[in-house]
């Protein structure tokens, strides 16, 4: 049986069935129904946040939120992310600015930011990679100096907490994904948390046409309404986020167990005051040091029908869309990490077993 680099945690089906047999009665399978309304009071709860708005996906939660906000010019960004990140903000016709990342968590370097900051800077969009938080102090000092916005792509966060609090609550709005493949999921779906009614009347509006009242339309909208059944399976899942979590940190200590001091072998380090959500397991490969490529890792991976992922690979400041106007040598840190780094499958079912299997193929690539 094929080993896949994720798999989607799902609630006993019968749960399911029962969660959403209502909806045969009253017919209301959208537009910010009974479901939407539970799991959006649901997930306030979960991230301690003051306001929650919810999305059909993640990416429309972060275009949709620099809309909001009502931006201009330039965003300080990281290319070592997934492409919603840069296209987010592409798509509201501004100019992504990439920042290098940390080479030890992979955020955004924040001793490299305020260099980056020009008279057209009109915000920052932060990643909290793999889980990993990023130096939230020093973004909120620098952004509050310079009277930036902050928006975080806290995709591969949910259920992070830094010093006790829930990544939902940094920045100017933090955005979550709950795309089948994340630690938690919806189906499809996405949140963007925040503390300003006023942003949430706006997302409100954008995420249904623009559409202020039934007789009045003020504004100019898409269609990011998150639909009952979606909402029905958060509602699900929430109640088995923290086992599965648990059942995630069970795979990564084995991963550690038998990768930790392999020489070429760099782990994802461990943060300090961050309880994490163990979202990815990824790994750099140095090959002067350890004797192969990546590449060549990820090959033999596949030959014995497992299937880990270049993520990220390749930086977003390097897609061929964006041919020619961007430099990836100004982010050579990121470069370095995006053409070694390999994510090995990590989900709860996965049993110990398999990791061990997963960890001999990769350790047979050592010569």
């Amino acid at each position: 049986m094929s080993i896949m680099v994720t798999r989607s945690p799902m609630p006993p089906m019968e749960e399911y069935i029962a969660e959403i047999s209502d909806i045969w009665q009253s017919r209301w399978l959208t537009n910010m129904g009974a479901k939407h309304q539970a799991f959006q009071a649901a997930l306030r709860e979960f991230f301690g946040a003051a306001q929650v708005e919810l999305f059909t996906n993640g990416h429309m939660a972060l275009e949709l939120t620099l809309q909001a906000l009502n931006l201009s010019g330039e965003v300080i960004t990281t290319p070592f992310t997934f492409a919603s990140t840069t296209h987010a903000i592409v798509r509201n016709g501004l100019a992504p600015v990439f920042c290098d990342i940390d080479p030890h968590d992979y955020t955004m370097d924040v001793t490299k930011l305020e260099a980056l900051i020009t008279a057209r800077t009109s915000a920052i969009m932060p990643v909290h990679v793999y889980g990993n938080v990023c130096c939230v102090e020093e973004i909120e000092r620098i952004a509050d100096k310079y009277g930036l916005r902050v928006v975080y792509d806290a995709a591969h966060s949910f259920g992070v907490f830094y010093r006790g609090r829930s990544t939902a609550v940094f920045g100017d709005v933090s955005c979550f994904s709950f795309h089948a493949t994340k630690v938690f999921h919806s189906i499809e779906g996405g949140a963007a948390c925040f503390r300003d009614q006023e942003i949430g009347k706006k997302l409100d509006r954008l995420k249904n046409f623009g559409i202020r009242d039934a007789e009045c339309v003020d504004g100019v909208g898409s269609n990011a309404k998150m639909n009952e059944f979606c909402a029905a399976m958060g509602l699900c899942n929430l109640r088995y986020v923290a086992a599965h979590i648990a059942q995630r940190k069970a795979v990564s200590e084995r991963y550690r167990a038998r990768l930790t001091g392999v020489p070429g072998i760099q782990l994802n380090e461990i943060q300090q005051d961050v309880t994490p959500n163990y979202a990815y397991f990824p790994v750099v490969f140095h090959e002067k040091e350890f004797g192969s490529t990546r590449n060549d890792v990820f090959d033999a991976l596949q030959r014995a029908d497992i299937y880990s992922r270049k993520y990220f690979y390749p930086l977003t400041n390097t897609f061929a869309c964006f041919h020619g106007r961007y430099d990836a040598a100004q982010t050579p840190v990121a470069q370095f990490v995006a053409d070694r780094v390999l994510t090995l499958p990590i989900y709860p079912e996965l049993a110990l077993e398999t990791v061990d299997r997963i960890c001999d193929v990769v350790l047979s690539c050592r010569s």
